[in-house]
């Protein structure tokens, strides 16, 4: 009760602020859009912005009501044009600073929420001094009422979350798409350095053979051998090559085997665990396969490490995947790493990348892509016990009994007064007991069907939970 209060005080506390907020924000109107001082408007934003933060935070803690925030995305940064200029609207900066002011100065004043806050800051200190008794003697219902006003206008709105997954999903494209062209730029200089150029050499070694042929056969022949083993070469890296860009051991059986092929080649002592029932997607696999791949070659090449516990496995629907290493530590994303890139490549597909890595070491890093793998995909169900199977066989195979003829075709015949009463049980008792058997036989009949569905659902749902 004394924390109830607590919170009752902290919200009536923030009258105060909200006061404030509203006299400056008539004010800051009437001078953006009266006198032209638009520079006012933002900061007055932050600030409503600020007060409705502190009260969602608030209610939280007192109601466990979650009210998520509706604002819109922000806006991207500028980006400059082919001749290093920056455009907004119809005019041309040589900064970015206007273009960004202007973008965040529309964003702020377009944004439905803005105005929902104005609102919001508007009827909040009338609505808090209407539920001042109630906050006095039943604060934890005056706390919950609160919240329900708080999220008429201060909850996300579906165009907010509609907006927030465009967002999302132009940001996972452009990263997408930034892997797969530094994907393409990697496998064409692999084969510009390396194939195209034995190739060429090749070619060379032959034709100097043939112009040999003749003269000089030991010579040419000696040539030859040589182009033999320049091609033997060749295939080995185009072979290299093929690897890197969807290993053929990937595809034929599956991540698992993949992952502990790539532990036999590498040049740490790897150990790999997997538990997956089955496969999961092809681009996923891919994804997961490259993330390992380049987290071994850090702890090789940057960790110095000696030994890698592998571990793949499932929760529910979410493939999760942990490395751990004993090299020096110190992992950091920013420091160029790689770490970066498996983000990347994780990100198409709303994967996260947790780092534990100190200084000094060891390395954990785990990854997880979540709503990956089919829920029927996320474990081995246990059979469903033999009590349990005989009881839904045996409601199923008698609640339809009690259900149509004793009751619904009973109801039917009472209710068009049909004599005939055969052996329909509520039809051979005194009057006034008939209805109520008739309700009775329908609502058991309804129960015996309900039971007998939820015991197979609720096995399934605890089944699946644990994979």
């Amino acid at each position: 009760m004394l924390r109830k209060f607590g919170h009752v005080l902290a919200l009536l506390a923030l009258l105060v602020a909200e006061v404030i907020a509203l006299a400056s924000s008539v004010l800051t109107l009437m001078l953006t859009f009266g006198l032209g001082m638009v520079f006012l408007f933002p900061p007055q934003v932050r600030m409503i912005r600020w007060v409705t933060r502190t009260t969602r935070r608030v209610v939280h803690a007192s109601t466990g009501v979650t009210i998520e925030p509706p604002y819109l995305p922000k806006p991207p940064p500028p980006q400059p044009q082919p001749d290093g200029m920056y455009r907004s609207n119809r005019t041309l900066y040589k900064t970015p600073r206007m273009p960004a002011w202007n973008d965040r100065w529309k964003w702020l004043l377009t944004d439905p929420a803005t105005w929902r806050d104005g609102l919001w800051l508007a009827l909040d200190p009338m609505v808090k001094v209407l539920l001042v008794p109630l906050f006095i003697l039943l604060p934890g219902r005056g706390l919950r009422v609160y919240a329900l006003w708080c999220e008429v206008l201060l909850a996300a709105t579906a165009a907010s979350r509609l907006a927030g997954q465009v967002n999302h999903l132009s940001r996972v494209r452009n990263l997408a798409v930034d892997t797969q062209a530094a994907e393409m730029r990697r496998i064409e200089r692999d084969l510009h350095d390396g194939t195209q150029a034995r190739l060429v050499a090749i070619g060379m070694t032959i034709g100097a053979a043939e112009q040999l042929m003749a003269t000089d056969a030991a010579a040419a022949k000696a040539l030859m051998a040589k182009a033999r083993e320049a091609s033997a070469e060749t295939l080995t890296e185009l072979r290299r090559i093929i690897r890197g860009i969807h290993p053929p051991v990937l595809a034929e059986r599956g991540l698992a085997d993949a992952v502990r092929a790539l532990a036999m080649d590498s040049v740490l002592r790897v150990t790999v665990e997997a538990d997956l029932p089955n496969r999961p997607e092809s681009p996923v696999e891919a994804a997961a396969y490259f993330a390992i791949s380049e987290l071994l070659a850090n702890a090789a090449r940057h960790g110095k490490a000696k030994t890698v516990a592998v571990d793949i496995s499932c929760n529910g629907p979410n493939l999760r995947i942990t490395v751990a290493d004993d090299g020096w530590g110190g992992a950091d994303p920013a420091k160029g790493s790689g770490l970066a890139g498996i983000e990347r490549r994780l990100a198409a597909f709303d994967g996260v990348l947790a780092i534990n890595s100190p200084p000094g070491g060891p390395t954990t890093v785990t990854m997880e892509l979540p709503q990956v793998l089919p829920e029927y995909w996320a474990g081995e169900l246990s059979k469903l016990p033999r009590w349990k199977l005989v009881t839904v066989v045996a409601l199923h195979s008698t609640a339809w009994c009690p259900m149509f003829p004793q009751g619904i075709v009973a109801a039917i015949f009472k209710i068009f007064g049909v004599d005939e009463k055969t052996w329909f049980l509520a039809l051979h008792l005194p009057g006034p007991w008939q209805w109520p058997v008739i309700a009775l036989m329908i609502a058991l009949g309804t129960t015996m069907y309900v039971v007998a569905m939820a015991l197979p659902a609720l096995h399934e749902k605890k089944g699946g939970a644990a994979c």
